[in-house]
C-alpha cells in the first residue's frame, strides 16, 4: 500500500467536527439541557431537537454523556425504572456558561463585523 493511500485511509476515518458548527456540539446541548433540569436520554435528545434544531442520534447522545460524567460536568442519578436521568453539576453549569460567553461573544464580534461589510 502506498503512504498517499494509507494517508487518505486515515484522514477519512477521523473524526469530523460538526459541519454546522459549535452550536451542535452534542456536549453543548447536553448540558444546555440539563441547565432545565434533570432528564433522562430520550427527554434530553427531544428536548435538544425542541430548542436548537439539532438531531443527536443515541449512540452519539450516550457517548457524549459518558464524556461528561467522566469530566463530573453531569452526574446520573438514582432512577427505580430502566431511564436513568443525568442532573448538571456545579461545575457542568460554569462550564455551560463560560462556554456560552465565549459564543457569545464571539457572534457579536462576527454579526458586528458583517454590518460593517
Amino acid at each position: 500500500m502506498l503512504y498517499s493511500e494509507l494517508w487518505y485511509i486515515v484522514i477519512k476515518s477521523m473524526a469530523r467536527k460538526p459541519k454546522a458548527g459549535p452550536s451542535s456540539d452534542p456536549e453543548l446541548l447536553i448540558l444546555a439541557s440539563l441547565a432545565s433540569g434533570p432528564k433522562h436520554g430520550y427527554a434530553i435528545m427531544g428536548d435538544v431537537g425542541a430548542f436548537s434544531g439539532v438531531s443527536i442520534g443515541p449512540g452519539t447522545l450516550y457517548t457524549a454523556i459518558t464524556r461528561l460524567v467522566e469530566k463530573k460536568l453531569i452526574v446520573p442519578k438514582a432512577s427505580s425504572g430502566r431511564q436513568r436521568p443525568y442532573e448538571l453539576t456545579p461545575s457542568g453549569a460554569l462550564q455551560l456558561g463560560m462556554q456560552l460567553k465565549d459564543m457569545q461573544r464571539v457572534a457579536s464580534a462576527g454579526l458586528e463585523r458583517l454590518r460593517l461589510a
